[in-house]
């Protein structure tokens, strides 16, 4: 189900300078992405919704059916690109009938989502799984009924027959549920571990003298204390905090009911500008002096805003080889695109 990827080749030593900063980090909560696969299983598995290799080969297949959409051009991919982050690179997402998001919110990475607390920009889903039905749903995205998906696979006899042998149920008849779930099954195997996580399991020269000391000043600003656990991010947070957002008003976006925004992760993130939930942020280092200033109620400078700058592009990871999928033919039964209102 995963493919090994080669990262820092490293023999574990036991330096004091290394130590003392790993040290520091794992006390923040940064952690690692498990190196060992079944470690990682246990950390990416949902008990209600138990992962194996069927149903992640099911997902892939799904995540690129553009099929699933009422319009039938629209894809999970579309809007969080493999090739390109796990984003669309716009400030806000564009989906059915080319409608930009209402709330001029822009669309997460799909990458290592998994690591986070919970999903969507207020937090209102729990896990993956519940994730995955929303955007298949919603108006201004793939603007499709559950009805629709669920003819749309039931009408292919290769999807049908994928199903039944991931459920070991040679009766099924997939849900709406169930292909969402196999989507969801899918997007817990993109992970990205990065030279960071050989660095936190105890090898030194994972990173650079001025990424070190970039980590050092990341911690000692006080980053951390959001940006935090496997995903650097995905807990929830007040947003603004300490100091007023200049972008506040493009979108009308507040977080949830107690003004709780989801914590982006910051694996990958040189990879998926614009940043914040409006995506109004095309510069990192203009994001990193927004935080400074927004939730930490400092004023960096250009100095430590380089050095974070220069850490925070040590998480940017390996990507797992997806290969883009073959999909299995429509039939006459499969419902006609409908790219009208």
């Amino acid at each position: 189900m995963f493919k090994k990827i080669a990262l820092t080749a490293c023999v574990l030593v036991s330096a004091v300078s290394a130590e003392t900063l790993t040290d520091q980090a794992k006390a923040m909560g940064l952690a690692p992405i498990p190196k060992n696969t079944s470690e990682l299983y246990k950390l990416i598995d949902n008990p209600k919704n138990p992962m194996n290799a069927q149903k992640v080969e099911l997902g892939k297949q799904l995540f690129f059916d553009p099929r699933l959409s009422k319009s039938e051009i629209i894809s999970c991919n579309t809007c969080h690109n493999l090739a390109t982050g796990g984003v669309d690179g716009v400030p806000a997402a564009i989906g059915h009938n080319w409608a930009h998001n209402p709330h001029h919110l822009n669309s997460p990475s799909v990458y290592n989502a998994v690591f986070a607390e919970k999903q969507f920009w207020d937090g209102r889903s729990p896990d993956l799984e519940d994730q995955a039905q929303g955007p298949m749903q919603a108006a201004p995205e793939m603007a499709a009924k559950p009805e629709h998906v669920a003819a749309v696979v039931n009408s292919i006899p290769a999807y049908v027959a994928a199903f039944r042998h991931a459920y070991n149920d040679q009766a099924m008849v997939p849900t709406f549920k169930d292909i969402a779930d196999v989507i969801a099954s899918f997007e817990r195997t993109l992970v990205t571990p990065s030279r960071f996580d050989e660095y936190l399991r105890g090898c030194d020269k994972a990173l650079s003298k001025e990424e070190k000391a970039g980590l050092q000043t990341f911690i000692d600003k006080g980053c951390a204390s959001c940006h935090t656990g496997v995903a650097v991010g995905g807990g929830m947070q007040p947003f603004p905090l300490m100091g007023k957002f200049k972008y506040m008003g493009v979108g009308d976006f507040k977080g949830d009911a107690n003004g709780m925004v989801k914590v982006p992760t910051l694996r990958n993130v040189e990879e998926t500008a614009p940043y914040f939930h409006n995506g109004t942020v095309w510069s990192l280092k203009e994001a990193i002096k927004i935080m400074g200033e927004t939730q930490l109620g400092v004023k960096l400078t250009d100095k430590e805003t380089e050095s974070i700058e220069t850490f925070l592009k040590a998480l940017t990871g390996e990507k797992p080889v997806v290969e883009y999928p073959v999909l299995p033919a429509r039939t006459a039964k499969t419902p006609l695109p409908d790219s009208g209102k």
